[in-house]
């Protein structure tokens, strides 16, 4: 998956509403959603405005879209790194490695998914929400696998703070992607490890 495409895209080319989506991630990152127009959008793939209704009934529709997908993506890297066996401290250090690597993979998204939930529609919001209580709960699993006697509500606690210190990715590149990628590790599992 390249750093620039949504991970919707299995290896292959991205198709045009591929290309949608990915073009309205960077644009949505850095102007808002409010801030982007169907044009500005179009303009980005090289299509009108009122081309784009082709692939999305909206502007509302695109958002919907990439973060469903974004939470999709999540939850099912998060439970089949869960499925994969081995220890609790490998099963921990492989889901904070996944949600890194998805980070610094992809801010534009990070950024997207953290300024405009509120921006869903009542459905989607819902549909996302449900998504990502799904994806933290198997992180609650996992880190109460490997921190012995921490509590539910600490866990679950310590997934948001960690998820917090991995998501600043957008807003912290004083270092390359493979540095930066091993010091968020570190300190993650090393937050994780204090939780106890």
């Amino acid at each position: 998956m390249s750093a620039n495409s949504l991970p919707l895209v299995n290896g292959a080319k991205p198709n045009r509403r591929e290309q949608i989506l990915t073009a309205a991630a960077e644009l949505f990152a850095h102007h808002g959603f409010h801030g982007v127009g169907i044009d500005d959008i179009g303009a980005a793939v090289g299509i009108s405005g009122p081309a784009l209704y082709r692939h999305f009934r909206s502007k509302d529709a695109i958002l919907g879209e990439m973060l469903n997908s974004i939470s999709h993506y999540l939850l099912e890297g998060g439970t089949k790194r869960a499925a994969a066996g081995g220890t609790p401290d490998e099963l921990l250090a492989a889901l904070v490695r996944f949600h890194v690597d998805f980070a610094l993979d992809h801010p534009s998204l990070i950024t997207v998914q953290e300024r405009n939930l509120a921006n869903l529609t009542d459905g989607d919001r819902k549909q996302v929400r449900a998504l990502q209580r799904q994806y933290v709960e198997v992180w609650v699993r996992a880190i109460r696998e490997a921190v012995p006697g921490l509590g539910e509500r600490q866990a679950r606690s310590a997934a948001h703070a960690v998820f917090g210190l991995i998501n600043s990715t957008p807003y912290n590149r004083h270092l390359g992607d493979g540095a930066l990628a091993d010091l968020l590790c570190r300190l993650a599992l090393g937050a994780l490890s204090a939780a106890g």
